[in-house]
């Protein structure tokens, strides 16, 4: 059993000592969880009631139905970093591409970004989709030929008063004659060659015809370090002599020969 000094005259006990700071410490708190409640309350906008009404649950349910309606309503409009979302092939730098290209005013202004509509922007794509429009290539047009505009003009510019060439003094009678022109059917029968040996190696899924009668390797970024490399090579050989072939044809006949990457049994079953 323990034996109890009492205190010297002196000394003070520790809970009469620390009672001042508690005393503090509570009042603080307290004064804390008004504000507290004060915020809240402004949150679920009840401040004006009294405060024994300012968190019943008709006053709750009210709240929780407004923050309801608000996030639909925000989930309607879309930051400038998610358009890809609903923009097919859009990025961060369309936003501002689609207000000047196509007029797209259903947006608002937050801060430095924007925030977009939706339903305006998923109409967008269904109307780039219908023209068979690819956005982010159409964005890398604009740029390339405002960025050859902007080179065209800075040449001009350099280029003010000087004369665009000059000729050396004496130059002249330095030419050559035309060659005989081939047989057109010897073009021919290589261009047939080239259909049969398209579709013997099955070309269809690595070669694009544009217009009938131009040849042009597919592309993807991606998976071209897959493809087989003779593969390639054989794919890309063959555009070249088909391209040659109809432009060597068209300069003796005026015209190109079409080839639809069709066989005939096939076309014949469509």
């Amino acid at each position: 059993m323990g034996i109890s000094i009492p205190p010297s005259g002196n000394q003070i006990p520790e809970d009469i000592k620390f009672a001042p700071k508690i005393i503090t410490m509570q009042k603080q708190i307290l004064a804390e969880l008004k504000e507290l409640k004060l915020i809240v309350a402004k949150m679920i906008g009840t401040d004006e009631l009294p405060v024994h009404e300012q968190f019943s649950v008709e006053a709750i349910a009210k709240a929780v139905k407004q923050f309801q309606k608000m996030k639909i309503e925000r989930g309607g409009w879309i930051n400038e970093s998610d358009i890809g979302r609903y923009l097919k092939g859009a990025d961060w730098r369309t936003g501002k591409f689609i207000r000047a290209e196509f007029g797209f005013n259903n947006c608002i202004k937050q801060g430095r970004y924007f925030l977009y509509n939706k339903n305006d922007l998923l109409s967008l794509n269904t109307a780039l989709k219908e023209k068979n429009i690819d956005i982010k290539r159409y964005m890398e047009y604009k740029w390339d030929e405002a960025d050859f505009k902007k080179k065209v003009t800075a040449m001009k510019k350099q280029n003010k008063g000087k004369k665009a060439y000059k000729v050396p003094a004496g130059l002249k009678d330095i030419t050559t004659s035309p060659i005989p022109m081939p047989d057109p059917a010897i073009i021919k029968n290589d261009l047939a060659r080239l259909k049969e040996e398209f579709f013997l190696y099955k070309m269809n899924d690595y070669i694009d015809i544009y217009k009938d009668n131009h040849a042009m390797m597919k592309f993807i970024y991606h998976f071209e370090k897959y493809i087989e490399p003779q593969l390639k090579r054989r794919c890309k050989k063959w555009c070249e002599d088909f391209n040659y072939a109809n432009h060597a044809l068209e300069l003796i006949t005026k015209k190109k020969e079409n080839f639809v990457p069709v066989k005939e049994e096939e076309m014949i079953q469509l």
